[in-house]
Order: C-alpha cells, then structure tokens, then sequence
C-alpha cells in the first residue's frame, strides 16, 4: 500500500517551509518513525518522519524547494524493499516533467557532470568546482555526498581557489538567517533603544559554585552554571521593576504577571531564543536542567516552534566567546535585553584594600519608549545586589 509524506501542520505564524535536505533516496528502505527530511521555517527545522516501515518510492519535492502544510513531500511503499532499478523506473514514471532532468547523459558529459540539487547547492555554499568531482550517482550524477567526499581532499580545496587567492563566494541566506536580519531591522527601526551598564563582582556566586557545584550535580545530574544565578536574579528583579516586564501594544503597555525568559542559544543555523516559562517559580536545578535540555535540541535541530514562541525578557550570554562589553539589541515584542559578558579578574578596592575580585559587566538594552532610565538603571542596581549577595535570591530578597 502506498503512503504519502506530507509537510506537518504549520502554525499560523508560519506560512512555508524549505526542504533543508533530505536523508533518503528513492528505493530506500526507511523505519516508522525514522527521519526523511528537514523542514527550514523562519525559526526552526523540523523533522518529518515516516508513516510507516516500507520504501521510498517517489521524492515529488525537491531540496531548496518551498512547501505548504499538508503538501506531499513522497511516497512510501508500505512492506518490503523494491529493487533499485524498479525504484528508479516509477520514479521517472511518475515524477513531473519539471522534475525529469533535461540533459541526456551525454550532453551532460559535453557540458559537465550533472549535478543533484543538493549537491549543487552543497558545491555552490563550499566553493567546490564540479567539475573536480567524480559522480557515484545514476549515470555518473554527482550527488551531496560525492561533493562532501571531495571537500576533504586537498585537491578540491586547492581547485576552488584562484591563482590569485582573491577567490569569492555567493551563497544565498538561510530562511533563518533571513528571519533574523528582518527581527534585527525591524528592532532597530520600531524601538528607541537605549542601553546601561554596570558591574558586578562574581566573587560570591564562583565560591558558591565552588563549595555546592559536585553536591548539586550529584543531587541533580546537571552542573551548576552561571546562567541560572542569572536567570533567578532576572526573575526576582522583574516581579519589583514590572515595566521592564512589560511590551506594548499601539498604545497600551502589557504588563506581564509572570517572566517567561528567553534564552539566547548560538547555533551552526544562527541564534535562536528558547523560553523558561514562568522562571518565576522555577528553582536553580530545574533551570539549569531546562537550558541544558534547550541547548541540546538547539544544536541536534530539535527545537520545536512553541519552545520559541512567546518570552517577556531575554538574557543572552555573549561572554562564553570573550565578549568584554556589548549591547544587546532587544528582541521585539519584548522591551528589554540583559547582556552577560566574560568574567574578568580585575583590581576593586573592598575595605580601603587593593583586590583580585572575578568582575563582569552587564548590560540593559531597553525600550526607552516605555522603560525610563531610572527603571533601567535600578533593575540592573537590583541584579548587581542579589548576584554579589546570593543569599538574597535565595530568601526572596
């Protein structure tokens, strides 16, 4: 019996997706449940599994290829493997003209190695020279992996770079990559951004994690990092300063009774923003574990669409690869942005004494439209104090 692949059900606030890349070929036995192909959104890749066990009898839509809820993607022939020559004949069958190549295989040696559309675009992103390429596909095509096999041989490399060494690359955006200028655009463009700063002496919370640290993954199976001081001072500071909560909305503000806290996690696709629902209520290990598991599916492309959605504050961590001071551009609808950077060992004076003390700078990046400077600069006054006196988070002081 025959199976269609279809493109899961989008959400609303996703029109499309892209085929990123398929991970069968037609004649291919597959298990339920096992991966077919990546779906790119404007925010995460989605993966679409199979029905059923059975084999790949028909790829209708292509990589690079744009695609609607519910549209087919392929055909799965339920039950046992078909030969590949018989594969290949249905598929040529039945595929559309469109999809059917148009060079023979000899006009395709005159003009050069055909080329899959994966392994074009896998050329095309890497700078790789077709031509260098030995096709192992039908007919001698060149497929993905005859291009990622030549990008590890020196060869390849040398070949795609001029004599000259002033070699160029065109490669077009992702749809992530894409989504990401327009949010930063439109932040800039809509929000009168203004950012504080200030400092803050680590010393107490590094002892804290130097004393608990081994206790607390023992007790939780997960370390004790610096993110969840922070996100506990963030959600602490947010129920006393609520307007740095707070988004607009035409003319109104919408206060937040609750800190849904956006999580900035750097990924090979770009920067995505996970959420902490109602971090609020959540203690250290259940916030450690949470980034843990959201940084996990971020870098395998298992985030799914709610886990992004929503957020009243973000806290990104820009100091995990060296950054000494920045400032954030806050994400839109929310209202504020607190920056973290790398700790430092600095000389303060504590007592009238000369110290090494662990110091970084935090930033707030905020939208002056509805968060004065006062608010700004005494929220982050508020996370200073409860980092450099841990204890007080701890009371709910």
């Amino acid at each position: 019996m025959s199976l269609e692949v279809k493109v899961p059900v989008l959400p609303e606030s996703v029109a499309d997706a892209t085929i990123a890349s398929w991970h069968k070929k037609v004649g291919d036995s597959v298990k339920r449940d096992e991966n077919l192909v990546d779906l790119e959104t404007d925010k995460v890749v989605l993966e679409v599994p199979a029905p059923a066990d059975g084999v790949i009898k028909q790829i209708i839509r292509n990589e690079g290829d744009t695609v609607t809820s519910q549209e087919i993607l392929a055909i799965i022939e339920e039950g046992a493997a078909i030969a590949p020559g018989a594969a290949a004949e249905t598929t040529a069958a039945q595929a559309p003209a469109a999809q059917v190549p148009a060079a023979t295989p000899a006009k395709a040696a005159a003009d050069g190695p055909a080329l899959s559309p994966a392994a074009q675009r896998v050329a095309s992103q890497h700078g790789v020279d077709p031509a260098s390429v030995s096709g192992t596909g039908r007919d001698g095509r060149v497929i993905k992996e005859d291009v990622q096999r030549a990008m590890s041989q020196p060869a390849a490399a040398a070949a795609a770079v001029p004599a000259s060494g002033r070699g160029e690359r065109r490669v077009p955006m992702t749809r992530m990559r894409a989504r990401i200028a327009e949010r930063m655009m439109e932040s800039k463009n809509s929000i009168a951004m203004l950012t504080s700063f200030n400092e803050v002496n680590l010393a107490a919370v590094s002892k804290m994690r130097k004393e608990h640290g081994e206790a607390f993954e023992k007790a939780h199976g997960v370390r004790l990092g610096f993110m969840s001081f922070f996100v506990k001072a963030a959600a602490e500071a947010l129920k006393r300063h609520p307007v740095v909560n707070a988004s607009t909305e035409g003319n109104d503000i919408l206060y937040h009774d609750y800190a849904d806290i956006s999580i900035a996690v750097s990924t090979d696709r770009g920067l995505v923003t996970p959420v902490l629902r109602n971090a609020e209520t959540m203690d250290f290990a259940q916030i450690e574990k949470a980034i843990a598991d959201y940084a996990s599916k971020a870098r395998q492309g298992g985030l799914q669409l709610e886990d992004l959605q929503g957020g009243t504050f973000t806290i990104t961590n820009g100091g995990v690869f060296g950054s000494l001071l920045s400032t954030p551009i806050v994400n839109p609808p929310q209202s504020a942005i607190l920056g973290m950077h790398t700790i430092k060992e600095r000389a303060i004076v504590e007592n009238g004494q000369v110290v090494a003390a662990p110091m970084m700078y935090i930033a707030l990046s905020y939208d002056h439209r509805i968060i004065d400077g006062k608010d700004a600069v005494t929220f982050l006054v508020d996370i200073k104090n409860q980092l450099e006196n841990p204890h007080r988070m701890l009371l709910g002081l």
